[in-house]
């Protein structure tokens, strides 16, 4: 029965009772007060007469004020009941009347993605596919959200994503996919309904905790995301991914060579530019060596590429360079030191970061509100002597891994006040919240429901690789003789090789701000930044 049916069922039924109990007691008054005694049908039809403002027949005036005060009371109960009327029969009748026709099915769509339901991190995962012009359609159960999304121009149908009849109208058997993420439990009721409806389709489903995956798996989905714990491992990666500084070939950062991270905030006139319209390499002679957004680490960093709020970049130059770069970039430059990390929050995100961490042997402290096995630092992270506790005075980062967005922005401004150049990297709950987080001074911020979005993407498109994990970024000296002579775009580097040629050793003297002009020597060291595999290839190309 629908939301209209039962109200109106609602409404007749107290009428019904209304109209009764005052014919009752009017019955009772006539024969008592006024000294009329009168069949029960004439009593109930005074009332009737009363609510419907039609008039009150042979029975007014009445004598006592006692069955005047009465029937003042039915006058306005009566004028009440009309008004209740409005809500239940007329604005429903007059709301389907000029309202959207949702659809319910969809026509002629083969190859899509049928997603159920929507949700953040849904709408993440339709602007990756939207970017890759993959078909979708969307299955709401909640009229409002379904008219919404409609008018915003999605592609949606209304009904239940665990009814058959709703599958087979979203054209199931033609989808590439369906992702279900409606709910740990729902889920699985509409994976069984997947199932009957079509048992080929591939089927994904999103979990929030990790222990319902196996019923997931019993009732037949291909495969269980658990976004929580990827973004555990973006962020403990964020911490792990390091500068090689061995001995030998490697180059240790010094007085005339410095790696930093710079991360991009609100009001940058870097926001919005391609890294070759920022013209950080000749403005101020730093190079670019990589990027981390939205979880990924890209290097190199496509020239084309856009620069956005909360992009972290690693660059290399002189102290001097990274300085001016700093005032453009509106943010502290985080020179990579030894120290402790502080984790807080000790929930599936966190104890995600804290195996990396010690998979990684690098040492960190765990502060959680509850005391619980692996926390170390009992607390409440907005209070400062909790922090102070956990050594955020001399910690090298600190990671945000709770679900609280406000708790993190607030814990935040407490780490940057106890220790202003603490790397601080957090978990956001809600998209939205991560512009906040970066106001209140965090220097990269993973959005759960970006990760989730990407991840489904990820694993719907056959795999694409979408989120890279665990990139390691060298930074070696070695002799180039085989380019000696030619310039930096004559031998096209970057495509080449996927290296990023960051300062030249000449005559002892370090010369950053190499550009495509530039000229190498046959006695030139060269010094680059990549990925183990990437520098290989350098070698190969120039030795």
């Amino acid at each position: 029965m629908d939301k209209w049916k039962r109200r109106t069922l609602y409404y007749l039924s107290t009428l019904a009772v209304v109209f009764l109990g005052y014919a009752v007691v009017y019955d009772y008054g006539m024969a008592v007060y006024e000294g009329h005694s009168q069949p029960f049908y004439q009593s109930l039809q005074v009332v009737v007469e009363t609510f419907t403002t039609t008039g009150y027949g042979s029975d007014a005036p009445w004598e006592t004020p006692e069955m005047s005060l009465f029937v003042m009371v039915m006058d306005l109960t009566g004028v009440v009941l009309i008004f209740m009327a409005l809500p239940v029969f007329v604005v429903p009748l007059f709301e389907d009347a000029i309202s959207t026709t949702l659809p319910t099915a969809v026509e002629d769509l083969e190859d899509h993605v049928v997603i159920c339901t929507y949700s953040p991190r849904a709408g993440s995962l339709i602007s990756e596919l939207e970017s890759r012009d993959e078909a979708y359609v969307l299955v709401e159960p909640d009229r409002e959200t379904a008219l919404d999304l409609y008018e915003s121009g999605h592609s949606v149908i209304h009904g239940e994503p665990d009814s058959i009849e709703t599958l087979n109208a979203a054209n199931l058997s033609s989808a590439t996919a369906l992702v279900a993420d409606a709910g740990d439990e729902t889920d699985v009721s509409i994976v069984l309904t997947a199932r009957e409806a079509d048992s080929d389709v591939r089927v994904v489903s999103v979990v929030e905790d990790p222990e319902h995956e196996t019923y997931h798996e019993l009732a037949g989905v291909d495969e269980v995301l658990s976004p929580r714990r990827l973004v555990g491992e973006s962020l403990a990666d964020k911490v792990t991914t390091a500068v090689s500084t061995e001995l030998g070939n490697a180059v240790e950062p010094g007085e005339d060579f410095e790696i930093a991270e710079l991360s991009i905030q609100r009001g940058s006139e870097l926001v919005g530019a391609t890294l070759a319209e920022s013209g950080i390499r000749d403005r101020f002679g730093a190079n670019v060596i990589g990027a981390w957004s939205h979880g990924e680490f890209e290097t190199p960093l496509a020239p084309e590429a856009k620069l956005d709020v909360g992009m972290v970049l690693l660059v290399a130059g002189r102290e001097a360079q990274l300085e001016r770069l700093k005032g453009m970039a509106r943010s502290q430059p985080h020179r990579r030191r030894r120290g402790t990390v502080v984790v807080v929050g000790h929930g599936e995100v966190g104890s995600t970061v804290t195996d990396a961490l010690a998979s990684a042997n690098v040492s960190y402290t765990v502060v959680d509100i509850e005391d619980k096995p692996g926390v170390d630092v009992v607390g409440d992270t907005t209070d400062p002597e909790t922090l102070e506790q956990a050594g955020i005075e001399d910690a090298r980062t600190v990671v945000f891994s709770i679900a609280d967005d406000t708790l993190t922005g607030f814990g935040t401004l407490v780490a940057r006040d106890l220790n202003p150049s603490v790397e601080v990297l957090a978990r956001a709950e809600k998209t939205e919240n991560d512009r906040k987080l970066y106001r209140a001074g965090a220097d990269y911020v993973l959005a759960l429901a970006t990760v989730s979005g990407r991840m489904l993407a990820a694993t719907i498109l056959d795999g694409e690789e979408l989120i890279s994990m665990d990139k390691q970024i060298e930074i070696v000296r070695t002799a180039a003789p085989k380019i000696a002579g030619q310039t930096l775009a004559e031998t096209d580097i970057r495509s080449r090789t996927s290296c990023t040629v960051v300062a030249v050793e000449r005559d002892g003297s370090v010369l950053t701000g190499v550009g495509p002009e530039f000229r190498f020597q046959r006695d030139d060291d060269v010094i680059v930044a990549g990925t183990e595999e990437a520098v290989g290839r350098f070698a190969a190309l120039a030795n």
